[in-house]
């Protein structure tokens, strides 16, 4: 007698919501308020358990700010010249994909600045990183402003970014921080900009900060990033929530590929402040020095 093989769809589809999710930075009480379905039915469909409705799937695709087909991994799309577009790119490397979005960003016009992007410094990185306090630092040896975008967010909503995820959710946060990152580069000609730690993960808000900013991605290991948080008296990443670090791990892994698209790394691990500034000043200078011309 033959044993019929289990369905690998469902754990496959709870994966990819794991991860969208971990990218957002999202607890899974978080994505379930702003799906607006219970905790238990998010934690079912994460684990493959189950048959969610597909009024479920549109729910928590909305809350993630994504499409029921990135969630299904269903290959269908109304445009047909995306397809093709898609299928020219998939099979392509790392190197290749870089140089067809930069391809792409000069055709459509969206390289702001080009010529004066190295006059705008921003710092990108988990909560922890050190953005806020190499930030200041460096502004006031470049003699420039320093610029915290969540502050910026705050002018724009009229309230914290807390107040903003409780009262009208994820996807209205990010239309402001969205707004608040292009008045910052509007109004700030020179400037350091330290940035939300999940801004890398709304593709449209990062690539107005790739396009307009030399960006730095100061990074850490995930227990240097609970350690320096908890340090300044925040506890809220171990309030009701037993396996924060196993989060924190999870949240860096996916959003490593969108940090590490930042001009420059500075790596904080185990650097003072002082050390961790010294090493980003020089990678600064080194890439905005003027290159000599070849005789």
């Amino acid at each position: 007698m033959t044993t019929k093989l289990e369905d690998p769809f469902p754990a496959q589809l709870g994966e990819r919501v794991r991860r969208i999710r971990a990218r957002a930075g999202l607890t899974r009480r978080e994505l379930a308020k702003e799906a607006d379905v219970s905790e238990r039915h998010l934690a079912n469909l994460e684990t493959g358990v189950g048959n969610p409705s597909v009024q479920i799937l549109r729910q928590v695709a909305h809350a993630l700010n994504c499409n029921v087909a990135e969630l299904v991994g269903d290959e269908v799309d109304e445009s047909a010249d995306w397809l093709l577009i898609r299928s020219l790119l998939r099979s392509r490397g790392p190197q290749d994909l870089a140089e067809a979005r930069r391809a792409l960003t000069d055709h459509f016009g969206l390289t702001g600045h080009a010529g004066r992007r190295t006059h705008r410094v921003a710092l990108i990185g988990l909560r922890g990183a050190g953005k806020s306090t190499l930030g200041r630092m460096l502004a006031q040896e470049l003699s420039c402003p320093f610029v915290e975008v969540n502050r910026e967010v705050e002018r724009v909503a009229g309230c914290s970014p807390q107040e903003i995820h409780a009262l009208y959710g994820a996807n209205a946060y990010r239309r402001y921080e969205r707004q608040a990152l292009a008045r910052v580069i509007e109004n700030n000609p020179r400037a350091v900009i330290a940035t939300p730690g999940g801004l890398v993960s709304e593709a449209e808000t990062f690539n107005l900060l790739l396009q307009n900013c030399l960006t730095v991605w100061l990074r850490a290991a995930p227990e240097e990033h609970m350690s320096r948080v908890v340090a300044q008296g925040d506890r809220r990443p171990m309030a009701d929530n037993r396996q924060a670090m196993d989060d924190l791990k999870l949240i860096l892994v996916e959003r490593a590929p969108f940090y590490a698209k930042a001009d420059l790394t500075c790596d904080t691990g185990g650097r003072s402040a002082q050390e961790s500034f010294t090493q980003l000043l020089a990678l600064i200078r080194g890439a905005t020095r003027p290159r000599r011309r070849r005789a």
